[in-house]
C-alpha cells in the first residue's frame, strides 16, 4: 500500500469533542471517523486492525469446536417478549423503529433469544448435542454513556459464542476450554501481561461468571489483583466467602482499574426453556438444553489497545494486529527518481518474504513523516535516503526504540522475523 494513495490522513490537532485517549489517537492516526457520539466508521488502517483481532478470535473459537453465522440485526418483538426483554428491564436498550405496515421491529443488542429459537429447527435429539455457535457482527444499544470513545459505544462489533449441551457437566468442560481460548485470544492480541481471568458475580445459574479485565488506568472497573496467581476479583463479589473459594489472601490483592474486555457466563435453561429448545435423551425423555454465553468486543478490543500502548507520540500496535508489519519511509533528495526505485525494490522483497508494507511515498518533509509514523503506530519502520541507497543499506527503528540501527539491504528480511 502506497501512503501517497491512502485517502485517509492524519490529524496534529486533538478532536475537541472528545476526552477519552483511545478517540484521541484513533481520529488523529485516520483509523476512525466519529459520526455521532459513541458511532464510529471504521477506515481502512482501522478496519485492517479490527480484521486482524477478529481473525484470533476466530481461530480460537474454531479451535473449541464453534460454527460461526450471521445472524440480522432487524429483531423480531415477539421473539423478545418470550424473554420479557422487549418491555422488561431491557426496554431502554434497544433501537426499535415503526414499519410502514404498522408493525414494529428492534435493532438487536446481543442474539441469546434469536439463536435459541433458530436452534429449535437444528436440536431435536442427544445425538445433535453439544453445538457452539457464534457470530461477529454489529450490535445496538442505547447507551447512556457514550464518551469513552470505542470502549462504550452505542453501534458496535461483538463477538458472541453459545454453547448448546446436554447436561450441566458437559456445559462445565465448554466453559473450561472457553476460559482457555479467551486467555489465548488476549494474549495474541498483546493484551496478555494485562488481562486477568476475574471473578464475578454468576447471577442466577452459577456462583460465578467469569470476565476478562485489563489494567487501564481510565477503566470504569474496580478490580482486586492477585498478580501471583493472575487471577483478580471484581470489587462488586469481594467477600470471604469467595476468597476461600479461590484460595487467595486479601493481603496479596492489589486494587486496579480496569476494562473488561471480555466476559463468559452460564446460562442454565433460561433460554432453552422459554423457547421449548429441548432433545431427547438416550432414554427418550424430553430435557431442556443447557446453555452459556461467550462474548468479546473486538472494536472495545482495539480501544483498549489504543488506551493501555499509546503515547504522547501516538499509536502503538503490537505486531500481530498492527495494520501493516512494516513502515517504509523512502526520504526526498535530489536523486529521487533512483532512491525511490532503490525503495521499492527493498519494498518488494518485504512483501515477497510475506509482510505486509504501508510505503509512504509522499512528497512530504522528513519531519511531517517521521511524525505521521509515530501517529500510526506501525512496529517497524525503515528509513531510506540518498546515503542509504550509496551505501546500499536501511535505517531500521522499532516504534518504541530510542534508537535506530543501519543494517544492509539483504539484511532487513531476516531481522525482520528476530
Amino acid at each position: 500500500m502506497k501512503q501517497s494513495q491512502l485517502f485517509t490522513k492524519t490529524r496534529k490537532e486533538v478532536p475537541s469533542d472528545e476526552v477519552s485517549k483511545n478517540a484521541q489517537l484513533l481520529i488523529r492516526g485516520g483509523f476512525v471517523h466519529k459520526e455521532m457520539a459513541g458511532v464510529y466508521s471504521l477506515l481502512p488502517l482501522g478496519l485492517r486492525v479490527v480484521d486482524k483481532i477478529n481473525t484470533i478470535i476466530r481461530e480460537e473459537m474454531n479451535a473449541i469446536g464453534g460454527q460461526e453465522v450471521f445472524m440480522s440485526a432487524l429483531q423480531d418483538p415477539e421473539t423478545w417478549k418470550k424473554t420479557d426483554r422487549w418491555e422488561g428491564d431491557a426496554k431502554d436498550i434497544w433501537f426499535k423503529t415503526h414499519l410502514g405496515n404498522g408493525g414494529e421491529l428492534g435493532l438487536g443488542f446481543t442474539h441469546e433469544e434469536p439463536l435459541t429459537n433458530l436452534m429449535k429447527n437444528h436440536i431435536s435429539s442427544y445425538k445433535d448435542l453439544p453445538k457452539y455457535v457464534y457470530q461477529i457482527q454489529t450490535k445496538f444499544r442505547n447507551e447512556v454513556r457514550a464518551k469513552s470513545g470505542v470502549l462504550r459505544g452505542r453501534e458496535f462489533l461483538m463477538k458472541d459464542l453459545y454453547s448448546f449441551c446436554k447436561t450441566p457437566e458437559e456445559q462445565d468442560a465448554f466453559y473450561e476450554q472457553a476460559k482457555q481460548a479467551y486467555t489465548n485470544v488476549f494474549k495474541r492480541v498483546g493484551l496478555g501481561d494485562r488481562t486477568f481471568m476475574t471473578f464475578a458475580s454468576g447471577g442466577t445459574f452459577s456462583k460465578y461468571s467469569h470476565e476478562f479485565q485489563t489494567l487501564c488506568d481510565t477503566g470504569e472497573d474496580t478490580i482486586y489483583v492477585d498478580e501471583k496467581k493472575h487471577i483478580a476479583i471484581n470489587k462488586e463479589v469481594l467477600n470471604d466467602e469467595v476468597l476461600k473459594d479461590l484460595g487467595v489472601s486479601r493481603d496479596d490483592l492489589v486494587e486496579k482499574m480496569a476494562v473488561e474486555v471480555g466476559n463468559i457466563f452460564s446460562l442454565g435453561t433460561r433460554f432453552s426453556d422459554a423457547f421449548g429448545l429441548n432433545f431427547l435423551d438416550a432414554t427418550g425423555t424430553q430435557q431442556s438444553v443447557v446453555m452459556g454465553s461467550y462474548g468479546i468486543g473486538p472494536t472495545r478490543t482495539m480501544g483498549v489497545i489504543a488506551e493501555v500502548y499509546g503515547d504522547d507520540k501516538g499509536l502503538v500496535w503490537p505486531k500481530s494486529v498492527a495494520p501493516f508489519d512494516v513502515h517504509v519511509l523512502v526520504l526526498e533528495s535530489k536523486e529521487g527518481a533512483d532512491v525511490h526505485a532503490y525503495t521499492e525494490k527493498i519494498t518488494t522483497d518485504i512483501e515477497k518474504a510475506g509482510y505486509e508494507v504501508l510505503y509512504d511515498d509522499r512528497g512530504m518533509t522528513a519531519g511531517a513523516k517521521f511524525a505521521d509514523a509515530d501517529l500510526i503506530g506501525i512496529p517497524m519502520r525503515l528509513v531510506i535516503s540518498d546515503k542509504h541507497m550509496r551505501n546500499n543499506t536501511v535505517e531500521m527503528k522499532g516504534r518504541t526504540e530510542a534508537d535506530a540501527r543501519v543494517v544492509t539491504s539483504s539484511e532487513v528480511v531476516g531481522l525482520l522475523s528476530s
